[in-house]
Order: structure tokens, then C-alpha cells, then sequence
């Protein structure tokens, strides 16, 4: 059996950009390490929060080394492989070189709108493809279609290395029915930052979360209070947060954190096309919140 804890707060890490749209390495290392010393419990790179589709192969890597090298084993880390082509994510798995990772995340596959059984069998090929421990994302409003509980269960069941589900379909329901019956190995995540509290209320183990970028410790906090059992306390946290949380999907992500961010003084408020910043009254009133709450 894979153990990894995946329990508390994983932070679906941005990629800086500078204005001539290069990353922008040196404030990664700055966002890397701010989340170590504030509570993250473990990093996920080249996620969607990372933009990574629109990186080079040359800047993914360069990104991985960097992060790689500064956690230095104080904190697992994730890695994004994700594609709609399963091909291609299988040949990654193979050939690439994962040292320092600790487990990989695959989202559903995009644009192609597979069959449950699609599903199924994509993520048996990538389940057999490496050792290494795999998430899944569940994310519908990106990818298209969705992964119902039964195929979520059916893999998890099916595949030992297969440990986890990031879930972001909102669906209380479907969500739920995974958390009651999935095999011991298997955690459930929030993919959703205004969902995480009361999806580990149900018995999910954490979130991957977007604003943790910018607040790791006390949204770890709040996960660990619900953990805990703390709920009144976790609730307060939750509660605290959720007109920001808002904000920062209102243009899109990871604008909104990016916006966040750039406030706080840690990078540039710069996307890659075809995605853009926010608009100037969006990052005004993120501006209000911010600097009158936080």
C-alpha cells in the first residue's frame, strides 16, 4: 500500500510571469517558501492555478527543479501531468524524471467529453504507467464532463496507487457518496476553496486550494480546526473568508489570486494570453477587502 498524507491544506501553486511575460523564478522561490514557513502541508506544481498550459516543456521543468530544490523535502510535492490525450500523459509518466516528487495529479481529460468507461480506462493506463501515489481531479467546469461516484469509486477500488480525488464538480451529493464509500486508502479533497470547510466536515481530508497561495496559514488553520473537530472555531475562519474567495473567481483564476498577490508584494499582475488580469475595479474591491481584513 502507497501512504502519503495527504491531510490539510495542499496549495495549487501560481507561476509568477514578469512583464515581458518570462517566469519570473526569483518570486517563485519567494511564494515557495512563504508557503513552507505558513502551514501549507504540501505543494502541488504545474496544476491549472500554475497556468501550466501555457509554459514551455523547458519552463515546466525549470519551474519543478526550482520548486523541487527549495522545499527540500520539508513538504510533499505534488505534480501536475495532465492532458486529452492519454498517450501522451503515459509517456510523461514514463520518461520523465520525478525526483523529489511525491505524487502525481491527472485531471479528467479535457475537450474530448470521454465515456465513463473513457474514464476508466485513462486512468488505468496512467495507474499503470507509475509507481508513484496519483490524484485525480474532478473539475467538470473546465474539463467538460464529469466523473460520477461510481467510476471515481471503481478506479479507486480497482488501483492501489490511485489514493486520492481532488473534487471540484460542487456536487454535495456525488461528493458525499464517494467519501461513504471509498476503500480505506482513499481521501477525498476540496477542490473548491469556499466548499473545503464543509466538505471536511463530511469527511473529506482537505483541500487544494487556490487562495492558499496568499493566506496558507490560516486556511490551513481552518482545515486543521475542522479536522480537529473544532468546527465553531473552523466556521469562523470559513466565514471570514468567503466574500474574498469570491473575488478571486470573479474574472477568472488564477487572476484573482494573482491580484491578491501582487498587493501583498510578492509578484507582478501578470497572466499569459489568453488569460488576463483582472479588471481595475475587480482588483480595486480585492484591494478593499484585502488591506481592510487581512
Amino acid at each position: 500500500m502507497i501512504n502519503i498524507d495527504l491531510k490539510g491544506l495542499g496549495v495549487a501553486l501560481i507561476t509568477p510571469f514578469k512583464e515581458a511575460e518570462s517566469v519570473d523564478f526569483d518570486a517563485l522561490l519567494n511564494v515557495v517558501e512563504y508557503q513552507v514557513q505558513n502551514g501549507a502541508d504540501y505543494i502541488v506544481v504545474l496544476g491549472t492555478t500554475a497556468e501550466a498550459s501555457t509554459l514551455t516543456e523547458d519552463e515546466k521543468s525549470e519551474v519543478i527543479k526550482v520548486a523541487v530544490k527549495q522545499i527540500r523535502g520539508r513538504i510533499p510535492v505534488v505534480l501536475g501531468v495532465s492532458s486529452n490525450c492519454t498517450r501522451f500523459v503515459v509517456n510523461q509518466l514514463k520518461e520523465g524524471d520525478y525526483h523529489g516528487i511525491d505524487a502525481i495529479m491527472s485531471v479528467v481529460p479535457y475537450y474530448n467529453k470521454p465515456t465513463q468507461e473513457g474514464i476508466y480506462q485513462h486512468f488505468k493506463a496512467v495507474a499503470e504507467a507509475t509507481p508513484l501515489p496519483i490524484i485525480m481531479y474532478n473539475v467538470p467546469s473546465r474539463t467538460g464532463v464529469n466523473m460520477t461516484a461510481d467510476t471515481t469509486l471503481r478506479i479507486a477500488r480497482d488501483f492501489e496507487n490511485i489514493i486520492a480525488i481532488k473534487e471540484a464538480s460542487g456536487n454535495f451529493a456525488q461528493i458525499n457518496d464517494i467519501i461513504k464509500n471509498k476503500p480505506s486508502h482513499f481521501q477525498v479533497i476540496s477542490g473548491d476553496d469556499s466548499l473545503a470547510f464543509p466538505l471536511v466536515a463530511l469527511g473529506a481530508a482537505g483541500v487544494i486550494s487556490v487562495i492558499g497561495n496568499a493566506f496558507p496559514r490560516a486556511f490551513s488553520d481552518m482545515i486543521h480546526l475542522a479536522l480537529s473537530g473544532d468546527t465553531e472555531k473552523a466556521r469562523t475562519i470559513h466565514s471570514h473568508f468567503l466574500e474574498l474567495i469570491d473575488l478571486l473567481f470573479v474574472d477568472g483564476s488564477p487572476a484573482g489570486v494573482k491580484s491578491v498577490l501582487n498587493i501583498m508584494g510578492f509578484i507582478e499582475n501578470k497572466l499569459r494570453l489568453p488569460l488576463v488580469p483582472t479588471r481595475t475595479a475587480t482588483h480595486e474591491r480585492i484591494q478593499e477587502v484585502v488591506n481592510g481584513r487581512y
